[in-house]
């Protein structure tokens, strides 16, 4: 069956859209090639829209962004259909993440019920003018089974890319930060904290919007690290908490950084490269750490890191992520290493926990959510039926 893969992550950027092939049946692993991938960027008019729901605001305006990425959603279906010269009728569903809007985990008291998550992407749109079956809205379901949600890929991680030897760990570093491990003796996976978050909101104060992200780490590389303030930031609770956990911009997000600039008084411009520094090393002494406390006790003989995401593009990043590793190696991989552009890996998980939906088969990891149980994910909303 073929399956479109559906994914507009923390970071804001786009919809990443993949167009794969299963084969197979549960509960042997499936076979699977992906037959295209493109990305449709978000104009600055939507990611404005997106960080404007992201705080509180008017129903209407969550309504119209709820159709409005519905459509985007289309049109990044339609464009990897033409990249794969395929038809409309030879994709069995769209299996959309959708775009987090709230994402709010259960306490670790355990004192405050269950969690809640939003995301935006009307999949009834998305059907309608696909005329595709659609399985969305993904997390809600564990949420509700007590979990945290999230991270969810790593059910689909194990499905694609478990090692035949050895052990590997999938870093991503999009708008937050979290690992799968693999090759263990079993899944092992959480968020380690901020991925590009706090950094792209420093660099974008930093150059009063002209960048959206520090490019090629630049402005990191510039500056210098305040030590005291990344071991002030790390004393949050957050990373003293122990999985599973999942985090996002309601904690880590640009409300975040407007705190450290408007506490720490007026910043010079001189300023500015310090900020994304420390935030730079931040994300890398948060990851080492979570490392260090969750990942290595569990698989001392961690063979190697793969590094994926938005922020495996800054150079700045990975280098320090690799030296607060070290001596475990740390790469960034090209599309021979996972048999997918590592930009399209959670496009691809989604798209396999679109497949497992269709096949009844659950796609939580219990002990990485905090579930009560094996759930199957998703909702389905049916396509359009011509008359």
């Amino acid at each position: 069956m073929k399956l479109i893969g559906l994914m507009s992550g923390t970071s804001l950027d786009g919809v990443d859209a993949v167009l794969v092939q299963f084969r197979g049946d549960p509960p042997a692993r499936p076979y699977w090639r992906v037959l295209a991938a493109v990305t449709v960027p978000y104009d600055e008019d939507v990611r404005d829209r997106i960080r404007g729901a992201l705080a509180p605001g008017p129903p209407r305006d969550l309504c119209l962004l709820h159709r409005e990425l519905g459509l985007r959603f289309t049109e990044a279906v339609g464009r990897v259909l033409e990249e794969a010269g395929c038809s409309v009728d030879e994709v069995v569903a769209v299996a959309s993440h959708g775009q987090t809007i709230w994402h709010e985990p259960p306490d670790p008291s355990g004192k405050g019920g269950l969690g809640a998550t939003l995301q935006l992407g009307d999949a009834a749109t998305l059907a309608e003018e696909t005329g595709i079956p659609v399985v969305s809205d993904f997390r809600s379901r564990d949420v509700a089974a007590g979990g945290q949600g999230a991270p969810l890929v790593p059910w689909a991680d194990a499905l694609l890319f478990t090692p035949a030897s050895g052990t590997l760990a999938i870093q991503n570093l999009g708008g937050m930060a979290n690992v799968t491990v693999l090759g263990g003796d079993e899944i092992l996976a959480f968020d380690t904290g901020p991925g590009m978050a706090l950094i792209d909101a420093a660099a974008a104060r930093a150059t009063r919007g002209a960048l959206p992200f520090d490019v090629d780490g630049k402005l990191a590389a510039a500056g210098t690290v305040d030590e005291a303030l990344v071991e002030g930031i790390l004393e949050h609770p957050f990373f003293k908490q122990a999985p599973p956990r999942s985090t996002g911009r309601e904690t880590f997000g640009e409300a975040f950084v407007e705190n450290l600039v408007t506490g720490g008084g007026p910043m010079r411009p001189e300023d500015w490269p310090d900020l994304v520094a420390t935030l730079t090393e931040l994300t890398a002494r948060s990851i080492a750490r979570a490392y260090r406390d969750w990942v290595l006790p569990a698989v001392p003989s961690l063979d190697r890191v793969l590094v994926m995401g938005g922020g495996a593009r800054n150079p700045t990043l990975v280098s320090r992520i690799a030296e607060a590793l070290a001596p475990i190696p740390v790469e960034v991989p090209d599309e021979g290493v996972l048999g997918v552009d590592p930009d399209f890996r959670e496009a691809l998980c989604f798209a396999a926990l679109g497949w497992a939906f269709l096949q009844g088969v659950p796609g939580n990891v219990p002990s990485v959510t905090g579930a009560a149980g094996p759930r199957v994910l998703g909702s389905f909303t049916p396509g359009r039926e011509e008359s």
